[in-house]
């Protein structure tokens, strides 16, 4: 998920960690722990040349089950040294530290799992991809009661018994949303499938996605031989169908399939994707798994980013939603909103 929210369930984990010996650092340290998986977005940038590579670096190995063992290790052994000394000399053991990073460091892609995005948590073992796609990579809703319960704890001395009341509630109600995100996922395929049924679609596979910053508006993709078919749901549509429906062209036969970078791409798609020839000689490779929404000028914002030949490979541009240069990101939010509210 988002930044934020990482920094803000690691620190809940560094204070339940050791927030009774250190009070407010461990609330440092584990937001510091909670951000370290998300540090390979710098790190592959800087091992690969090609930003095809790069990118898919993301949510691999550094947010892997082993990942959070070795790393907890490591800096539980770091921290250890660095703090035991002086007045704090053994004050905190190790053992603590270890623990603190672990929890900081494991939550962080179990979390990831929960998106749509994709999760390598079984590294070097395996390259699945997990993804539950029952929240959105960014939800105010999951986030905002976590960071007030957090605030709120912090100006408790770390041995009052309120601080630790405070840091369940901040569980609790993150927990709770997210059980009904779950729920809500299942009630939605339920429409979906409903609805495909309706429209006599023969569909291969299909997935839903909740939209940007919220569990209300759904966004549907169904799988045909040769097309596929996406849609919206709200939950305060007036009837429980999906609407705005729009087919898409695979287009995978634009570039050969052969391909060993198109291969990695399709793999991170999850094969939800299709592709345009640009004037220039480039391809637009849009991955189809997130929202698009119809911006009224005929294109769409969507996960979308060119791909062109380097060599004998493939390399990319950096991600560009494909729409009107006139419009903002705020324009096309505006869209969603309105969405949201239901038809």
């Amino acid at each position: 998920m988002d930044s934020l929210t990482q920094i803000v369930l690691g620190a809940a984990c560094g204070e339940a960690a050791m927030g009774k010996k250190i009070g407010n650092k461990a609330l440092l340290f584990g937001a510091i722990g909670g951000t370290i998986p998300d540090l390979d977005v710098f790190v592959g940038k800087w091992i690969y040349d090609n930003q095809i590579d790069a990118m898919l670096f993301h949510r691999g190995f550094m947010h892997s089950i082993l990942f959070a063992i070795l790393a907890a290790l490591l800096f539980g052994w770091l921290l250890y040294k660095l703090y035991n000394y002086g007045k704090r000399k053994g004050t905190t053991t190790q053992k603590d530290w270890t623990w603190l990073f672990f929890l900081s460091i494991f939550t962080h892609p179990i979390l990831d799992c929960f998106t749509g995005y994709g999760t390598q948590l079984f590294l070097p073992f395996s390259n699945y991809r997990v993804a539950f796609s029952n929240i959105s990579v960014a939800d105010p809703s999951y986030t905002i009661p976590f960071l007030l319960c957090l605030i709120v704890m912090m100006f408790f001395n770390r041995k009052n018994p309120k601080r630790k009341l405070w840091l369940k509630l901040g569980f609790g109600i993150s927990s709770v949303y997210m059980l009904f995100t779950l729920g809500n996922k299942l009630y939605i395929n339920s429409i979906f499938e409903k609805t495909l049924a309706q429209k006599e679609i023969q569909y291969k596979r299909y997935n839903t996605e909740a939209s940007i910053l919220n569990n209300v508006l759904w966004y549907g993709i169904a799988e045909t031989e040769t097309d596929y078919y996406v849609g919206f749901y709200s939950l305060f549509d007036t009837k429980d169908v999906f609407t705005d429906w729009k087919q898409i062209p695979k287009n995978h036969n634009v570039l050969s399939r052969s391909n060993p970078d198109l291969k990695s791409l399709a793999w991170f798609s999850n094969d939800y994707y299709n592709l345009l020839e640009n004037k220039d000689g480039s391809f637009l490779y849009s991955d189809l798994r997130y929202p698009s929404i119809d911006t009224g000028n005929g294109k769409s914002a969507v996960f979308s980013f060119t791909i062109f030949k380097n060599g004998d490979r493939l390399d990319m541009k950096p991600f560009a939603p494909e729409f009107d240069k006139n419009m903002t990101i705020w324009d096309v939010l505006g869209i969603f909103w309105e969405r949201i509210k239901g038809k």
